[in-house]
């Protein structure tokens, strides 16, 4: 089933979202990546935008800073997940993020976080990034500069995705079916 959301999301619209789901967003997205999130939980600074109900997109996008300190978009990117895994369980329960989008899937302590919260895992194709450079209609407001290109970016999206949903707010992960079948598989091969 599709599903199009405004941002920000609420608790039922995650909940109601299952496992290879597709959905867009429009409105506002946050991106977000390694040295922001350090800076967020290890470094103790709160986000300098409400979260709540938010998206974040794993991201350190290409940009070019205009005359008047506005960005233009380049190339808006996604980066794979699995490395900032220790960071989703704070974004969901501290600051209430909803979706996190990104590419490669998270590990098994945020699905369980996901569940307990109410989040969802939104997978993008990876190499897709001229899409989604054409689905950011633009860079809204740019904050913690000096950690370019991982930036806290605010961006304003409209029909973003498809995006699939990889890893719902029931505990199923896309990422786990697939290696157990993988297992499975594995088990069956005789050598």
């Amino acid at each position: 089933m599709h599903h199009r959301f405004t941002t920000p999301l609420s608790e039922a619209d995650v909940r109601n979202l299952r496992l290879q789901d597709t959905v867009s967003l429009d409105g506002a997205m946050f991106g977000i990546r390694d040295a922001t999130q350090i800076r967020i939980f290890d470094e103790g600074i709160a986000p300098p935008e409400d979260l709540n109900g938010g998206a974040c997109l794993h991201t350190a996008p290409g940009v070019r800073k205009r005359p008047d300190g506005t960005y233009e978009k380049l190339s808006i990117g996604t980066t794979t997940s699995a490395r900032m895994d220790r960071f989703a369980p704070g974004l969901l329960e501290k600051y209430g993020v909803r979706a996190i989008i990104g590419k490669g899937g998270l590990l098994e302590g945020t699905v369980a976080a996901m569940q307990k919260f109410g989040g969802v895992y939104l997978a993008i194709v990876g190499g897709a990034a001229a899409l989604a450079t054409d689905q950011i209609e633009s860079i809204e407001r740019v904050w913690w500069e000096d950690l370019m290109p991982e930036c806290f970016w605010q961006f304003r999206v409209k029909n973003f995705g498809p995006l699939i949903v990889a890893i719902d707010a029931h505990g199923n992960s896309l990422y786990k079916n697939i290696q157990q079948r993988a297992a499975e598989r594995i088990a069956r091969i005789e050598l």
